[in-house]
């Protein structure tokens, strides 16, 4: 099983996410392969409070501690970019540690709502050509707020059509509906199951196949036990994801869901 959303890092947006809580998260619930970005960077702690200048971290050095965990981990853990957009441009440094780690960084991760800027601000343009130049998807938050709400996405899914677009979320903290709707118009729309109740998801594979949605997480977000509940012991619907889901589709869709369509947009071999 691939979990396609994963972090390390954040200390300064107030998460506890580290290397060695996402290993034991992954063998306590028998997930294969995770796709980790680094949320220390970002950019801002909440919609009007930037981190202190003190607490910033360059995004060559949070990729840096990516690569450092995909390393120590082959064929288990694989990096996504998480970018600076807002504060940082692409340095010839940062060019070299991607092209010397290719094998193993395969996505770009933008957060809008923690860099405070609109996913389809024309700060993102360099980073939508890098995304090209690697044949990176683009994985964005998406949520109920002007910077990440999916008709950004869908905005750049058009001006870059050759891009595929990972919509994290499906608008958090929404019903979903805008964000399924959208992958109507835009076949290089694609969804994942980050805090998506299981009906969406049922939605999305019925009017789009199974190919265009992947299983997500968040973990370690809430802790060890990311997979099954919060951190008061409540269940969330992760546990359906992993374990009564797979007798409502078809085996060829949840084989989809939970590995196949990732190996495919993230280019990893079996």
């Amino acid at each position: 099983m691939i979990d396609s959303h994963v972090h390390i890092g954040g200390d300064a947006a107030g998460f506890e996410m580290n290397e060695e809580l996402v290993l034991k998260s992954m063998e306590k619930y028998h997930m294969d392969i995770s796709i980790v970005s680094n949320g220390d960077s970002v950019e801002y702690a909440d919609e009007f409070t930037k981190v202190p200048e003190e607490m910033q971290i360059k995004q060559e050095d949070t990729l840096a501690r990516v690569i450092t965990f995909c390393r120590k981990n082959p064929g288990k853990i694989y990096g996504a970019f998480w970018c600076k957009p807002n504060h940082e441009v692409i340095t010839e440094e940062l060019e070299k540690m991607i092209a010397d780690n290719r094998d193993v960084i395969v996505a770009l991760k933008v957060h809008p709502t923690l860099s405070n800027l609109s996913f389809s601000d024309e700060k993102m343009d360099p980073y939508m050509e890098l995304a090209r130049k690697y044949k990176w998807p683009v994985m964005v938050h998406t949520a109920d707020d002007v910077v990440a709400n999916p008709m950004r996405v869908y905005e750049m899914a058009c001006r870059y059509p050759d891009l595929t677009f990972i919509m994290a979320h499906m608008g958090l903290g929404t019903d979903n509906k805008l964000a399924v709707d959208l992958m109507e118009k835009a076949p290089n729309l694609y969804a994942d199951t980050t805090w998506v109740p299981v009906e969406t998801t049922l939605e999305v594979i019925r009017r789009y196949g199974s190919e265009r949605v992947m299983f997500g997480s968040d973990n370690p977000i809430d802790g060890l036990d990311t997979y099954y509940c919060n951190p008061k012991g409540e269940p969330n619907m992760y546990g359906q994801y992993l374990g009564s889901l797979k007798e409502m589709i078809s085996k060829e869709d949840y084989e989809n869901l939970m590995e196949k369509t990732a190996r495919r947009v993230f280019g990893i071999k079996e």
